[in-house]
């Protein structure tokens, strides 16, 4: 499959998730981040015409028993590196059930109040963050913006997905493979605490980085958007 065909692969599931559900908030983050998983993982693999499989990874994927060791060392090295903003509370890690590792940043720290662009002191960690996703490159990075309440729902959901893509041509700003890169935003809809205080609302606003193995024969598993 050449790089004109999955452009046009792409156009047209866009106009297809558009025609279905043009009343849908989300649309232009589901389909932005189903775009940016096709064109990403063709960028990265070539997909064998006859059986369907994607073979000839050019980032590499991992045997599906080596896959928890990988994640076990990639766990520790971001602990270890990341060990100031965690004490400050300005970042939490995570491992889930699939091996993904969830990196949630309260956005307190990382945007201004309606804001899109990345504070000057937030990007410190950004920088450590974008040697480590380098250095563990059988990955793909989901960007996840998410938002509170305090203003219409179309308005929350392009912040979320501003926010997000600021990350995403942040962590590329620092020699992060595009490809390895997908943005997305839920806006206000889905809150970790009561939008009815202040606390709540703080909670809410942040932006959760998933970090997802690539996996032999799995490889397409690692562009889907995290549940």
């Amino acid at each position: 499959m050449n790089r004109v065909a999955v452009l046009s692969l792409a156009c047209a599931l866009s106009l297809t998730l558009g025609g279905c559900a043009t009343d849908d908030p989300h649309r232009k983050a589901k389909t932005g981040a189903l775009i940016g998983a096709i064109a990403g993982g063709v960028i990265g693999h070539q997909v064998d015409g006859g059986s369907g499989k994607w073979v000839g990874a050019a980032i590499g994927a991992l045997a599906g028993g080596a896959v928890g060791n990988y994640m076990d060392t990639q766990q520790q090295d971001f602990e270890r590196t990341l060990a100031d903003e965690q004490a400050n509370h300005e970042l939490d890690i995570e491992r889930l059930r699939d091996d993904t590792l969830k990196l949630t940043v309260d956005s307190e720290v990382s945007f201004d109040f309606a804001r899109a662009d990345i504070r000057q002191t937030f990007q410190t960690s950004l920088d450590k963050l974008a040697q480590l996703i380098i250095k563990y490159d059988r990955t793909v990075v989901h960007i996840v913006g998410h938002t509170d309440s305090i203003g219409s729902t179309e308005y929350n959901q392009n912040l979320s997905e501003r926010r997000s893509q600021s990350v995403v041509t942040y962590l590329i700003s620092r020699g992060v493979t595009p490809s390895r890169l997908v943005s997305s935003g839920h806006g206000e809809s889905r809150p970790r605490a009561t939008n009815d205080t202040e606390a709540g609302r703080q909670l809410n606003r942040r932006v959760e980085i998933f970090i997802k193995p690539i996996i032999q024969n799995q490889e397409a598993e690692a562009y889907k958007p995290p549940v």
